[in-house]
């Protein structure tokens, strides 16, 4: 039982983080375009991308459970 709410605990601060990234990355693509840095744009997309499998990866594991 102890050992099933650690790994509950894990998941949620792993979606937490996902969505954060997400968020970051839509920030720094939004920013990138306005500063017209494709570098900028570059790193958004990817941090973006990042947490939409991390999010997928931990709903994936829940579901398993």
């Amino acid at each position: 039982m102890r050992i099933y709410l650690i790994i509950l605990y894990m998941n949620k601060s792993r979606m937490l983080y996902s969505i954060i990234a997400i968020l970051l990355g839509a920030f720094m693509f939004v920013y990138g375009g306005v500063d017209d840095s494709p570098g900028g744009q570059l790193i958004g997309v990817l941090l973006s991308i990042i947490g939409i499998i991390g999010l997928v990866k931990s709903k994936n594991k829940k579901l398993i459970k």
